[in-house]
């Protein structure tokens, strides 16, 4: 078998995953296509391509956007363009999906704060070179925000059918599991390298990435229509 193929299994292992989540939720569109998850499968379908672009330019340099030598084999652009993406994608969903005015209300404003924080961001460190770290914690607490108000009403709301055939039940527990770790590692990657690599919490974060992928697939398995909310 080829070594690089050999290679982006072992040290990628997380990008097939997405395009198997993304066969999954193609095939079971069904289940939810008049949902506010009705986009899942192009979300999921953007989030493959931007790894497979991310993995092909850290790795070949005809795949280089830059030719400045500042920018070689990084692919931190795309990812700064998909987490933006991401959530205000999320925080759609929640958005749609809540139905309590004041919860609502206070995920439209934390949506446009996450997306002020970014844009100041982009003004103080340079989108192309570093990921906008605080900004993404910003972001993440919203949607963390978002999940607990989502929680929070199912809790007292009647649903004859049990929860985990509730497909945004299982998103929402993969999300809130990542998202109260993930900008935290990233940041400590960047102020803190040394304790990043000493403690490997890169594979720390791929498990996590892991872990959420699953919960979506699971609830993609198994939700079912009239459990969705």
């Amino acid at each position: 078998m080829n070594k690089e193929y050999l290679f982006f299994l072992q040290d990628h292992f997380y990008i097939p995953l997405y395009f198997f989540t993304w066969a999954i939720s193609a095939y079971r569109y069904k289940r939810y296509f008049d949902t506010a998850l009705k986009y899942l499968p192009i979300f999921i379908a953007y989030t493959f391509f931007t790894e497979l672009l991310g993995y092909f330019i850290k790795h070949h340099e005809e795949f280089l956007f830059f030719s400045d030598d500042r920018y070689i084999t990084r692919n931190v652009i795309i990812y700064n363009a998909y987490q933006i993406v991401c959530f205000i994608f999320f925080y759609w969903v929640y958005w749609k999906t809540l139905r309590t005015p004041r919860f609502k209300n206070w995920v439209k404003y934390g949506a446009y704060l996450s997306i002020l924080s970014q844009l100041i961001s982009g003004f103080f460190q340079n989108p192309f070179y570093v990921h906008l770290y605080y900004a993404n914690i910003i972001g993440s607490l919203v949607l963390v925000m978002a999940i607990f108000f989502y929680f929070k009403e199912k809790q007292s709301e009647p649903n004859p059918m049990p929860q985990k055939y509730n497909l945004l039940f299982w998103i929402s527990t993969g999300l809130l599991v990542f998202y109260l770790f993930f900008p935290f590692i990233l940041l400590l990657g960047y102020v803190n390298y040394s304790f990043y690599a000493q403690f490997n919490l890169r594979t720390v974060l791929l498990f996590l990435i892991v872990f959420m992928y699953l919960c979506i697939n699971l609830g993609l398995l198994i939700g079912k229509r009239k459990a969705f909310r």
